[in-house]
């Protein structure tokens, strides 16, 4: 395996094909070995699994993964890499380098294209200013992913992996919670990047459930009050959603929390998933005359 931790290889690599570090696609090269190695060896346990890379950089971790796993297909947005890819994992016939946006991509067609019905995790260290967006287009996507790893600014770690009533909690964690469970696996301090990042990073995993843990029965109305509740983080939630969500009045909202169990001046960070889950159910119950049983 080609040591593409080391600085002075790494730099020789892209000296030779002509590359500089491109701050606006987040590029930050990992430096520390046991980095990359612990990441391919957390993100999933089953070596017959495939693994979609978001991100390859110069293919630090596709390396870790490619020796893991029996199929890496990476989507790599950065043109010029892709030469430099294809020295760095010349060596491993199980690696295919696409190049793309993911965020343009049509991922449950890539998915089905490249690993047909075997399971596939994702693996990847996204760029901060676009980790969201990706994570949120991953879990929209309709693809069965087993897990989702990725390294991530650690306030956003902090918000994927936040309870309800924690500081740190909000639209993204309530919505992610109806997809499956984020936990934090490690930190990665910006020593063992170049160039450091001004951050610490964290390590997280997504394991997503086979089955859905939430049913609402309006699923577009479910994430509509996600949505509504935190627009506006300083209102109760009578007020948020009463501006934020068209078609029901600010009568049949107060009801509809109460019949929750909750009082009228609760905010969205107070409530979980499942209480928005079970919310959203009363407002479907309420607009559509649905009599409790």
């Amino acid at each position: 395996m080609m040591n593409l931790c080391d600085l002075r290889t790494v730099r020789e690599i892209m000296e030779r094909h002509g590359l500089k570090f491109r701050h606006e696609f987040g590029q930050n090269f990992l430096i520390t070995p046991a980095v990359p190695q612990r990441i391919a060896e957390m993100c999933c346990d089953d070596a017959e699994s495939c693994i979609l890379e978001i991100g390859p950089g110069i293919g630090t971790l596709t390396c870790y993964l490619a020796e893991r796993f029996s199929k890496v297909t990476a989507v790599e947005i950065d043109r010029g890499l892709i030469p430099a890819l294809g020295e760095t994992l010349a060596e491993y016939g199980n690696v295919k380098i696409i190049n793309d946006d993911i965020m343009k991509v049509d991922i449950e067609k890539l998915v089905r294209e490249e690993f047909s019905d075997r399971r596939v995790s994702v693996c990847a260290n996204l760029p901060y200013y676009i980790t969201t967006p990706i994570i949120m287009k991953l879990l929209e996507s309709n693809v069965r992913f087993d897990s989702i790893t990725v390294m991530i600014q650690r306030e956003v770690a902090d918000r994927l992996t936040a309870s309800a009533g924690d500081s740190d909690y909000g639209a993204i964690t309530a919505v992610l919670g109806y997809y499956g469970e984020a936990e934090k696996l490690f930190t990665v301090k910006p020593g063992n990047f170049e160039p450091p990042p001004k951050v610490d990073s964290t390590v997280v995993r997504i394991s997503l459930y086979d089955t859905p843990k939430y049913t609402p029965r309006d699923r577009e109305l479910f994430f509509s009050v996600i949505k509504a509740a935190f627009a506006q983080r300083r209102k109760t939630m009578l007020n948020a959603l009463s501006s934020g969500l068209s078609g029901y009045d600010k009568a049949m909202i107060s009801r509809a929390i109460e019949e929750a169990g909750h009082r009228a001046d609760i905010r969205g960070e107070r409530l979980s998933t499942a209480d928005f889950c079970l919310l959203s159910d009363k407002l479907y119950e309420i607009k559509n005359n649905i009599q409790e049983i």
